[in-house]
């Protein structure tokens, strides 16, 4: 049965200043600091790294919090309402730091933004997989959510080019945040029940990190996640200095951005369509191909080639929805697994592993990437030499396309489908 689509709307509505939050995080901040604060590339990059050790801790315990804490407001909801001011407050400083601004005050606010993202996307994933049972539907909440957050990462870039500088930009977008982040949480949570929870009483559930072993779809999956989310986070940590230093195109990011993300918004009501045909591991499958065919040509790309790469970034930016949304909706096909076989509903422990793969991909990927590239001799405020400017080419064009296609070859014959997925949530319904 269809979800009412108010409903839908309405969980998704937090996506949007999540992702406005989350967005200028891997793609604006580097330069950011880098340029207009004199902050080292390599300094960044470790920054980030050190931070998602952090969540290899913080996220696995937020998980298995979520699903075990009930209160009188449910399992999931609440934890939205406890993260926000959290996140609210970090963005601002992150975002708005002083002028005398040191390393001390960076890192301490991306740990604290990534605790509070920690705090409300482990439980808002986990609630989101449990809204429905349905194979197709759950693909279609996912679709929506991510769309949403697509708009986000749109205002954002706009928002940034709208600054008179780097600065004014970033104050704008964190204004964003702050303003439109309790709006929308309040209104998910006076529309959206907590879901049912399907856990029963039972002897032996067995732990996460045997399930883990024992079932290797988990295994599969997470790991083709986090691999075609390394190969995404190295454009988006690299986008700004590719069209500024490969394309010598400085200024242009902004609308570049918005043509990408545009492009996804518009491919949604597609991916929602197509999932009612093909299985959802054969259709990510595609959309990575695809998205791979696409980018390839930006190797190609040199100084002055803004219009073609214009017509790229609205390309492969049909992809991104799927690439976003799919495996989303895969891993809540598992977690029906886990329940069925063990009787408890760790939905958000689970979530909690695909959020640290999430963060893990972005930091370890982005951050690695800026580490080559200063010692491949790139300077985000001098001139660039041959070599510095074609790692940047190949580290935004190249690696990519290598890693979406080891996450193809893994996924292309999964076995868990429409079908098998119903039987699983005919027992656990049971």
């Amino acid at each position: 049965m269809a979800l009412p689509l108010s409903r839908v709307a309405a969980y998704a509505a937090p996506s949007l200043p999540l992702a406005a939050m989350y967005f200028p995080v891997y793609v604006f901040l580097a330069e950011f600091y880098a340029s207009d604060l004199g902050f080292s590339l390599g300094f960044i990059g470790f920054a980030f790294i050190a931070v998602r050790l952090f969540d290899a801790v913080s996220d696995p315990a937020m998980g298995v919090l979520s699903d075990r804490l009930r209160t009188r407001w449910g399992r999931r909801r609440i934890w939205l309402a406890v993260g926000c001011p959290l996140v609210m407050l970090s963005a601002w400083c992150l975002f708005v730091p002083p002028a005398d601004v040191g390393g001390a005050w960076f890192v301490g606010f991306l740990f604290s933004l990534t605790l509070g993202w920690t705090i409300m996307l482990t439980p808002y994933f986990a609630w989101g997989a449990e809204l429905t049972g349905d194979y197709a539907e759950r693909g279609r909440v996912t679709v929506w959510r991510d769309s949403i957050g697509l708009v986000g990462t749109i205002m954002a870039a706009i928002l940034y080019n709208a600054g008179a500088d780097a600065a004014g930009g970033m104050m704008l977008v964190a204004a964003a945040i702050v303003l439109l982040l309790p709006l929308s949480v309040t209104w998910c949570l006076w529309v959206v029940p907590e879901p049912r929870d399907f856990s029963r009483p039972s002897p032996a559930p067995g732990n996460l990190i045997g399930v883990l072993r024992g079932e290797p779809l988990f295994g599969r999956l997470l790991l083709a996640y986090f691999i075609n989310g390394a190969a995404n986070a190295l454009p988006a940590t690299l986008f700004l200095f590719f069209v500024e230093y490969r394309l010598e195109a400085p200024g242009q990011g902004g609308p570049l951005l918005v043509l990408y993300f545009g492009a996804a918004v518009a491919a949604a009501p597609f991916w929602t369509f197509a999932l009612k045909r093909i299985s959802k591991h054969r259709l990510w499958c595609l959309a990575m191909i695809y998205a791979a065919i696409i980018f390839s040509t930006a190797l190609l790309l040199g100084p002055g080639d803004v219009a073609a790469f214009a017509v790229i970034c609205v390309l492969s930016g049909a992809a991104l929805g799927a690439d976003l949304a799919l495996p989303s909706a895969m891993q809540a096909d598992l977690v029906d697994l886990d329940t069925a076989r063990s009787g408890q509903q760790r939905t958000g422990a689970f979530f909690a592993l695909w959020s640290l793969a999430t963060k893990f991909a972005l930091a370890l990927a982005g951050g690695a990437a800026l580490i080559l590239l200063e010692g491949a001799g790139f300077s985000a405020n001098g001139d660039n030499g041959t070599t510095a400017l074609w790692s940047l080419a190949l580290l935004y064009a190249l690696a990519p396309i290598v890693l979406k296609m080891i996450a193809v070859a893994m996924m292309w014959g999964f076995p868990l489908d429409a079908a098998r997925q119903a039987e699983l949530r005919a027992r656990i319904e049971a």
